[in-house]
């Protein structure tokens, strides 16, 4: 079974390359992020036509996630449960769903903008929430994991260079200490460093040339629990689907279980 995290940027503007991309590499699952499209804008139609169905939870503005899945959908929760508003609203950052043998959720965690902002606050109180709604299956005994753009690279190993991200978001104890947190329910990062290259890195901005100077950040991350990390067989991040004219700033993470 395989299944992919990526921060697509745009559902929309990349629907061409996410269909080449679920055609070439048989993915069974996806979550994805940063949809930014209403549920109205989501493209069912064309995924069907791949024999895949979707979760979504979207609402046209800059967040969205949503679940592609061709082993079924069962048991979906929309939204994170518990989780903390911002600016009056719940954003739509969090969709769940049992596909096959595993549950998953696919998580966009807010950015946090600038430490001392209320964005940031935010963040710690939405990692937070995540923890204490995922505990259960977290220590259950059925594969699960969380997936997304956490928007937290998890060591200074995670990020091309320390000293850029000084006094950035990120990077910051509290940060890292609400993800560690977050494991300490049962999971586990699953994808192996280093993997098949150097610094396996899932985030390259689009200014500066930092996709070729690979100057990235690994934020995009897969988390689960010891029955879905036992069944891991492979795992890797797509470099190559960051290249080339029209790619999202994120690279698909990808991981094949024996289930």
């Amino acid at each position: 079974m395989r299944i992919a995290t990526w921060n697509i940027n745009s559902v929309t503007v990349r629907l061409p390359r996410l269909l080449a991309w679920l055609e070439s590499t048989g993915t069974d699952v996806l979550c994805l992020q940063e949809t930014k499209c209403t549920l109205e804008q989501f493209p069912h139609d064309e995924l069907r036509a791949l024999g895949y169905e979707a979760a979504v939870n979207a609402n046209g503005r800059w967040n969205g996630v949503a679940l592609v899945s061709r082993v079924g959908l069962a048991d979906v929760v929309v939204g994170l449960p518990g989780g903390p508003e911002y600016e009056g609203v719940q954003e739509p950052r969090a969709v769940s769903a049992t596909c096959g043998p595993v549950r998953l959720w696919s998580v966009y965690v807010p950015n946090g903008r600038e430490i001392g902002h209320p964005h940031y606050a935010y963040k710690l109180a939405w990692l937070e929430a995540l923890r204490v709604a995922a505990a259960d299956d977290a220590a259950g005994s059925r594969p699960f994991a969380i997936l997304g753009d956490y928007n937290v690279a998890p060591t200074d190993e995670d990020v091309f260079d320390t000293s850029f991200f000084e006094g950035q978001t990120h990077v910051t104890a509290p940060e890292r200490d609400a993800l560690a947190a977050l494991r300490k329910t049962g999971l586990e990062d699953v994808v192996p460093r280093p993997l098949k290259y150097d610094r396996p890195y899932t985030y390259w901005d689009y200014r500066q040339l930092s996709f070729p100077k690979n100057r990235g950040m690994r934020i995009d991350l897969v988390y689960g629990n010891s029955p879905f990390a036992k069944a891991v067989s492979d795992a890797y991040v797509d470099r190559e689907e960051r290249k080339g004219k029209g790619a999202s700033d994120h690279a698909p993470v990808v991981v094949d279980l024996d289930v």
